[in-house]
């Protein structure tokens, strides 16, 4: 007894005149390797052909007890990729009425004139059944097309969505900012505590824009692969502590208490800056989406050969549905319309491609909206033995103070740009000279002999490249060239080095990261000084 075919889509369904006849047909098939069927009537031809077939091999007689309506029906309705193959045994060929009306009605239609040679008949279900193949096969691209541009109108929309929201929260900043520099520039004088006040607030409002453009930018990296890890064996809490520092801010903002319990004697093999970031980003999420007043709690354990740091909140939770797409790309749940900053939706994005890339592992979880949420990151723990590398605390930043040998040309086509740069190296007593284009700032070395240049890239004419190349090419080698610059990526680093640049700065410029590079500007020309005393006598 048959045991049915393999797959519905591959098997003959046959409607002959009699059991017997079907019984002799699916035996000499299936020894031909073919699945066959037989139905014992329309109706059941029917049910079959919803289930799937791959053709019809049906006898004259059938066609005038009713199999001529049921498959003029499914013809009539198929999809347009379906063509069913139907072959027909006939006696007189077309020159029979039902055989000629089949023709016309079924269209994919083979003849098969009895007697029949069972070679003939192996052939053409053969031949049949493998159009009706490529057939399914254009069907499951037309499903995977399908499927394919659902998906790409959903990445479409949530990039609108994305685009849409960096908008807003590009404009959240820039709105207190403005109205800063219309109190700064008001007729009526500011007192010292109002104008502490003003710039305390352009200083969050810029920050918070720094955070975004440096999340974009770091998404671009991971995206282009080009983003580097330089690992060590590191000290947890350490990073822990820099992560809440960076946090605080948003911590404090939503009067939140932050509780933390952290294993001292977790050593990780990790990037310090990127795994602080990773840190930072998820205490700000839980501070973000908290409730004002909530609690948050960070745990850092060890469990086998993993360090493993939970992060905790009480807030708003997590919807079941959203929860399997938390760290997607673009993917931002609604949280209250009237929650300030909700930042970009990246960067729990970037914590879990940072956590992947350090062969770690992040999961979410929640038991619902206001329910609070748990993210639970593994990393792998430094190999027992490793040197440890300290994480370096931040130094308080000195000045060059008045000293006349160290003199900084700023070069930006940008002028509230330079100017302000300039205003800034006025405040720390610095002498500087401020240049707009390429070709003046080359003009200018000679006459100032500057120890160090800060110099834009992107600059219309000679762009900040070819002004480094030539810089060096006329002999200015002891000048320190800084390239300060919105192109930041690694093959933008590369060609500032190929340029002749000592280093790169990403604007907005970190004024502390500058002074240090200052202090040591000067610390180098007090140490050349006497040389040159020498060489005067």
């Amino acid at each position: 007894m048959s045991q049915g075919p393999r797959d519905p889509d591959q098997r003959l369904l046959m409607l002959l005149a009699t059991g017997r006849d079907a019984t002799m047909t699916r035996d000499v098939l299936a020894q031909a390797g073919i699945d066959a069927e037989a139905c014992a009537g329309a109706q059941q031809l029917a049910h079959d052909l919803a289930m799937g077939a791959g053709a019809v091999l049906v006898c004259e007689e059938a066609l005038v007890a009713g199999a001529h309506a049921t498959l003029a029906r499914l013809v009539d309705n198929q999809p347009q990729w379906s063509d069913l193959p139907v072959m027909v045994l006939t006696r007189r060929g077309a020159d029979s009425p039902d055989v000629g009306d089949a023709l016309e009605q079924l269209g994919n239609v083979t003849l098969l004139e009895r007697p029949l040679r069972l070679a003939t008949l192996i052939s053409t279900v053969r031949t049949n059944l493998r159009a009706r193949q490529r057939q399914y096969q254009i069907r499951d691209q037309l499903i995977e097309q399908e499927l394919a541009r659902a998906e790409l109108a959903e990445v479409a929309r949530r990039k609108d969505e994305f685009l849409a929201m960096l908008a807003h929260e590009l404009r959240n900043p820039l709105a207190p900012i403005r109205n800063a520099l219309h109190l700064l520039g008001a007729d009526q004088d500011l007192d010292a505590a109002a104008r502490a006040n003003v710039r305390a607030m352009m200083e969050r409002q810029v920050n918070h824009m720094v955070r975004l453009v440096d999340d974009l930018v770091d998404m671009s990296r991971i995206s282009r692969g080009t983003i580097e890890l330089r690992r060590a064996p590191t000290p947890l809490a350490a990073v822990i502590r820099n992560a809440v520092d960076a946090s605080a801010p948003l911590v404090e903002a939503g009067r939140h208490t932050l509780t933390l319990d952290v294993d001292d004697q977790l050593v990780v093999d990790a990037d310090p800056v990127r795994i602080a970031q990773v840190f930072g980003n998820l205490l700000n999420n839980a501070a973000k989406y908290g409730d004002p007043g909530g609690n948050i709690h960070l745990r850092a354990v060890r469990e086998q050969d993993d360090a493993v740091v939970s992060v905790v909140d009480d807030g708003i939770g997590i919807e079941p549905a959203m929860l399997p797409h938390v760290f997607e790309l673009f993917t931002q749940e609604r949280r209250s319309q009237h929650r300030a900053q909700d930042g970009l939706g990246i960067g729990l994005t970037l914590v879990r491609t940072l956590v992947e890339m350090h062969g770690g592992r992040v999961d979410a979880s929640s038991n619902g909206r206001g329910r609070g949420a748990e993210f639970v990151v593994r990393l792998p723990l430094a190999v027992k033995g490793d040197a440890i590398t300290a994480v370096p605390r931040r130094r308080d930043s000195t000045t060059t103070g008045s000293d006349p040998n160290v003199r900084i040309l700023i070069v930006d086509d940008n002028q509230d740009a330079a100017n302000s740069l300039g205003m800034v190296l006025d405040m720390l007593r610095i002498d500087n000279r401020i240049s707009y284009c390429g070709k003046d700032a080359i003009a200018l070395m000679d006459a100032y002999a500057p120890s160090a240049v800060l110099l834009d890239i992107g600059m219309p004419g000679m762009d900040g490249y070819e002004v480094a190349r030539q810089i060096r090419l006329d002999g200015h080698d002891d000048v320190l060239l800084v390239a300060v610059t919105g192109w930041s990526q690694v093959e933008d680093r590369q060609k500032s080095w190929a340029a002749g640049f000592d280093h790169h700065l990403s604007k907005p410029v970190d004024l502390d990261g500058l002074q240090e590079l200052l202090a040591k500007v000067a610390s180098t020309a007090d140490r050349e000084r006497p040389k040159a005393a020498t060489a005067a006598h």
